[in-house]
């Protein structure tokens, strides 16, 4: 069945959620990632930050060289999560198919000849209801979509339909195609190809030839051909996070009190998809980079934040040895739907209903007011709670 193909692009998104809850920085160029006097990579800045040559992935000491008067924030993956469900939920009010990408992008599927209008309405949506900036690709599969949403940003809309290939794309470099990586650039730049007119041009047996079955996928990708379904059912394998410390942490509660808000971290996303986890793992990485992984696989799958972190807890105990760390993080898999019970009637279930409730009642208070309104005390770390209640 046609459908117009939307790619969905929340542009600079973590920067984006802190200049949106943050006005004061809107228009500075910020920086989203670890502490200047430690290790850290730059998650996410701004395009003000851009325009001083920043880009993700780049060290944090690099990135303040290239612009010393950034603003620099620590990761807040949490309050970006919630953000991004705020838009997904948009999306599918929206969309008849969505595809998710990653945290702040996904393809949408929309009735045809509807495509632009869609993205007029959540380009609107999602800047006056959210605060955040969209670019949107609209076409008639995924691949011109995506080229599309790339030519849109920052915070723009776009159309490239298969008749405006041979206007738009093929004059483009031929790095805008999916899987030219460095290694198929140098071999294609060798076989004097440079715009993707130029791969169109070839004949595709030349391609093949030249770069086995790729050859084929990218000359069907220089006209603009995608057969390519939104995936919609993608089956959850795990979830988790972690953390690495601005500064190498020798204080057993410190890591502890880290440790606990990674499972209410987890707890909560487990119960928002309705699934239960059997096995919980712990990561710890020591000051010299050394890293353990250690897992335990529980009588019955939980997703309370206390079975969770009751588990991480004993393999961290157990397996972290002597400090400093540098992160840690815990991780569920084994994952099953929350309809999946097996409860035996030789235990006592005392404390898991009593935890089920409570999850119920934090849950409710998380999504009306925002999942930081209440914390495990040992969440907030030791000089938070030292000489009173929090």
């Amino acid at each position: 069945m046609p459908r117009d193909i939307l790619l969905c692009d929340l542009d600079a998104f973590f920067a984006s959620v802190e200049q949106c809850d943050r006005t004061e920085l809107v228009g500075l160029p910020v920086i989203v990632g670890g502490s200047p006097e430690a290790r850290g990579v730059v998650a996410s800045c701004s395009y003000e930050a851009r325009r001083f040559g920043v880009r993700s992935a780049m060290p944090v000491r690099r990135a303040l060289r290239l612009c010393p008067e950034a603003v620099l924030l620590p990761v807040d993956m949490a309050r970006y999560r919630r953000a991004s469900e705020e838009v997904f939920a948009l999306f599918r009010q929206y969309a008849e198919a969505v595809e998710e990408v990653s945290i702040d992008e996904a393809y949408l599927a929309v009735p045809p000849g509807k495509g632009v209008h869609i993205a007029q309405e959540l380009r609107r949506r999602v800047r006056e209801d959210l605060g955040l900036p969209l670019s949107v690709g609209v076409s008639a599969n995924k691949l011109l979509a995506k080229i599309a949403c790339e030519l849109a940003k920052p915070d723009g809309l776009k159309e490239l339909w298969p008749e405006d290939v041979p206007f738009v794309l093929w004059p483009l470099d031929v790095s805008v195609l999916p899987g030219v990586g460095q290694k198929t650039r140098k071999r294609l730049d060798e076989m004097g190809i440079r715009s993707v007119g130029d791969l169109a041009a070839r004949r595709e047996e030349t391609l093949a030839s030249a770069l086995g079955s790729l050859g084929g996928t990218l000359w069907r990708y220089a006209h603009g051909l995608d057969d390519r379904e939104l995936e919609t059912a993608r089956e959850e394998k795990s979830l988790g996070t972690e953390t690495t410390f601005p500064r190498d942490v020798s204080d057993r509660e410190e890591a502890l009190a880290a440790l606990v808000g990674l499972c209410e971290d987890v707890g909560w996303r487990l119960r928002r998809r309705m699934l239960l986890a059997r096995t919980v793992t712990v990561k710890i990485r020591h000051g010299d980079y050394g890293t353990v992984t250690r897992s335990v696989t529980l009588p019955r799958p939980v997703n309370t934040d206390g079975a969770v972190w009751r588990a991480a807890k004993e393999l961290f105990l157990r397996h972290a040895g002597h400090g400093p760390w540098r992160l840690v993080g815990v991780q569920v898999t084994n994952l099953v739907d929350t309809d999946w019970r097996q409860l035996s009637l030789l235990e006592d279930h005392g404390r898991e209903i009593r935890e089920e409730k409570l999850a119920a009642v934090l849950d409710d208070l998380k999504a009306r007011y925002g999942k930081d309104v209440v914390r495990r005390a040992r969440a907030l770390g030791r000089s938070k709670v030292r000489g009173g209640r929090p």
